[in-house]
């Protein structure tokens, strides 16, 4: 399979970004049935991080997916090595890859996005600014670009774990995270399902991670199915809040 990667020029002293840009970014791709978007996903992920940063690692992570996502990812790895395939054998739902894809990271600032293609990864540039005064910066979709129901339901959703566990974000599980690498070292994630952003941030701001929210502009999706209304995908959200709600209560053990 022949691929073609977009790249941007290389950075040099007399750019303008100069001392702006990160030391190194590893781009974290959840994948599952994304045959559709995968390649460019990879491809407009390889851009952005060149424009934003000195090294950068693209880790996509196949999460047991039944259609050719595997297949189109690998040819990006064979051909490009800033580009690393994860792969389940099973899917193990998105908190799982998420988690994969941070254990494989290997630069001091990760950026976690899905592949569906519903956000323009150049914001990022936006984004670096902020990175002298905070550890997480966080998206908040403008318009978001989601049938009515799915707006409907992640706004009770959102409403739920924001008064639950005092969140500062107006959405939680917005697919568009920079976060400081050495901030997530041993935090202990242990969702499997969508619970995994309302974890991550809670966990982030227990150590006393400095958040800061931006908007961003969202897309509707063009290739691919969304999962996140499918009942066992719900269900286990449920669970794990209810888990992950109670964990929280209990008294951290003595030191």
């Amino acid at each position: 399979m022949q691929v073609s990667i977009a790249t941007a020029p290389p950075p040099t002293d007399a750019e303008p970004l100069g001392a702006a840009r990160l030391p190194g970014l590893s781009i974290v791709l959840p994948c599952f049935n994304e045959e559709g978007n995968v390649a460019d996903a990879i491809r407009y992920a390889s851009a952005a991080a060149q424009a934003v940063a000195r090294d950068y690692e693209v880790i996509v992570v196949n999460d047991g997916s039944t259609d050719a996502t595997a297949e189109r990812a690998a040819a990006f790895a064979a051909v490009d090595q800033h580009v690393r395939l994860v792969v389940h054998a099973v899917n193990r739902g998105y908190g799982d890859a998420l988690r994969s894809g941070l254990r494989a990271a290997r630069m001091p600032w990760i950026f976690l996005t899905d592949a569906d293609l519903q956000f323009d990864l150049r914001e990022l540039e936006r984004f670096l600014p902020l990175t002298a005064d905070a550890d997480a910066i966080v998206g908040r979709r403008a318009q978001r670009q989601d049938p009515f129901l799915r707006r409907a339901s992640a706004g009770a959703w959102n409403w739920l774990v924001r008064r639950l566990f005092a969140l500062p974000v107006g959405d939680v599980d917005c697919a568009f995270k920079l976060i400081r690498a050495e901030l997530l070292d041993g935090v202990p994630l242990r969702s499997h399902g969508a619970m995994i952003s309302t974890e991550l941030l809670v966990r982030l701001l227990a150590r006393g991670a400095r958040l800061q929210e931006r908007d961003v502009r969202h897309r509707p999706r063009v290739a691919g199915q969304q999962s996140g209304a499918n009942p066992r995908v719900v269900l286990r959200a449920f669970r794990e809040l209810a888990w992950l709600r109670g964990e929280l209560r209990r008294p951290s053990p003595a030191r």
